[in-house]
């Protein structure tokens, strides 16, 4: 029988019978914890590394540097291994994605999410048993590993199982995911900052609740019916599909979903493949995006939201109260973002945040340039939440933009014949630059203090003129049409898509004809 629903239709391609039904809601939400994991890893780093317990133990050089000597309130925490401990993460998550790039093709979205969550519980028991740097490291190599294999079957997950019409909202789960595990993680950083010794232990162990319902989740959900038939499962594949959209008219849908799949078949070197001329468009808007999120210095701000208001003369609990604050609109922010990403669409909201991001930048810039000194004791309380205001200001712009659309368009844009592989680029161009910066920040903050804001602030303009000229508009688009509706429909990109060895052109007009 049908399940319970209502009805959604694809405006701007062709129309599908479907529902969103409760399973694909309950799918949706139990695969996105993902997210939570990933978004906690971000949070809780920040905070502890700003905790004095976990300095003395692992880093008392940086732990000296804070409170015995005369040094730059800039340059407290410029020290490699301490951003080692924040980085490697992310470095063993850039590696691990190329392993999750076969098992999301070969052995499907669940099973790919349940290692995931596999190697995010055991990095957690590594940490929160951690005894000296290298097993503290070790934990974090794990994590990144799931974070690599969570962050390439999530948003695939997320992108076929939707309808359609609201595909960009129930993706942004992912996203606002996210943002709740970077709000927990804060909120747990306030809380154990005042358990002594072993505070820090506690706010690397509660990462075990997001691992634990990533596992419990990837048991539950059923694999996407673009993964099934992929890999020739096509009745279970078309069961699913029924399931999903809560009615037995799937014929269409699940014959665009076969004869993707057929092409994809063909396809026996993916990678190799993402650089033919047809797959370049989608290839450079993915790669492009990627470095754009991190560049508009988001992740600076979220690893070290505690470490930075401490460089600005917080207070510990002040600094940590702050990041909690700024938590707390990153979450509320992407709500907007599910609310309006299919309604308002994708390019508006990139834009309007590329404004809004460049003046809070540029003001905090100023702020900070004229009213916090190298060795200044702190900023007066008026600027202090001036400035909290202006991190918010950015925050929020993000959160509804470049956070969640950087994943969104690179999952929803790729034919199935190279979805994984160009999954894989997406996440492996990310984790690198994610860890670039994290491994940078710090000493980019020594080095250019203030200016370090200007820096960002001139990539945003960079990335906002790119997205007003050369990204163009999914809204929705069906999953499967993407070239037709969107690529060769585009001023500059349609060049790339005339091309004579693009043998998927004809199986995708044969079976447009043949629908009813």
């Amino acid at each position: 029988m049908p399940a319970a629903g209502f009805s959604v239709s694809a405006s701007a391609g062709s129309e599908f019978d479907a529902k969103i039904t409760p399973i694909v809601v309950i799918s949706c939400f139990m695969a996105a914890t993902g997210g939570l994991m990933f978004g906690y890893d971000v949070g809780i780093s920040g905070g502890v590394t700003s905790m004095d317990d976990f300095l003395i133990k692992f880093f008392p050089v940086v732990y000296r540097r804070k409170h015995e000597t005369k040094e730059s309130n800039y340059c407290k925490y410029d020290n490699q291994r301490l951003q080692l401990f924040t980085s490697s993460l992310y470095l063993a998550g850039l590696t691990a994605t190329f392993f999750a790039s076969y098992t999301t093709r070969n052995l499907g979205r669940r099973l790919t999410m349940l290692i995931a969550g596999i190697f995010f519980i055991v990095g957690v028991i590594f940490n929160g048993a951690a005894q000296d740097l290298p097993m503290l490291i070790v934990g974090r190599i794990l994590l990144g590993c799931g974070v690599g294999f969570a962050n390439q079957a999530v948003p695939l997950f997320l992108s076929e199982i939707a309808p359609t019409r609201v595909r960009g909202g129930l993706n942004i789960l992912f996203q606002l995911n996210v943002t709740i595990g970077i709000l927990f993680a804060n909120l747990v950083n306030y809380g154990t900052d005042k358990i002594h010794p072993w505070g820090w232990r506690l706010s690397l162990s509660l990462a075990g609740i997001p691992a634990l319902l990533l596992t419990v989740g990837a048991l539950l959900v059923v694999d996407t019916p673009n993964s099934l038939i992929e890999r020739g499962r096509l009745e279970e594949g078309k069961a699913v599909l029924k399931k999903i959209r809560g009615t037995e008219n799937v014929e269409p849908e699940y014959n665009e979903i076969l004869e993707a799949s057929r092409v994809a078949q063909q396809v026996k070197h993916p990678f190799r493949n993402l650089l033919q001329r047809r797959n370049r468009p989608q290839l450079i808007i993915a790669i492009l995006l990627q470095i754009f999120q991190q560049f508009t210095g988001i992740n600076a701000i979220m690893f070290y939201a505690p470490v930075l208001f401490n460089t600005l003369g917080f207070k510990s609990d002040a600094a940590l109260y702050s990041a909690v604050i700024t938590g707390a609109v990153n979450v509320l922010s992407t709500v907007v973002s599910i609310y309006s990403v299919d309604r308002l669409g994708r390019r508006v909201l990139l834009l309007e945040a590329g404004v809004q991001m460049f003046m809070s930048q540029v003001v905090i810039a100023v702020v900070l340039g004229l009213k916090v000194s190298d060795h200044s004791d702190n900023l007066s309380h008026g600027y202090g939440i001036f400035v909290v205001v202006m991190v918010c200001t950015f925050v929020s712009s993000f959160a509804w933009s470049w956070g969640p659309l950087g994943w969104l368009i690179p999952s929803e844009t790729f034919p199935l014949e190279t979805r994984s592989a160009g999954q894989s680029v997406t996440v492996c161009v990310n984790l690198l630059f994610t860890f670039v910066i994290a491994q940078a920040f710090l000493s980019m903050l020594c080095h250019l203090k203030y200016g370090i804001f200007a820096f960002f602030s001139a990539w945003v303009v960079v990335m906002s003129v790119f997205v007003l000229f050369f990204l163009p508009e999914t809204k929705n688009v069906p999953i499967e049409e993407m070239a037709e509706k969107v690529w060769k429909r585009h001023w500059f990109w349609k060049r790339f898509m005339d091309d004579d060895d693009d043998k998927t052109n004809g199986a995708y007009e044969a079976v447009k004809k043949a629908q009813p």
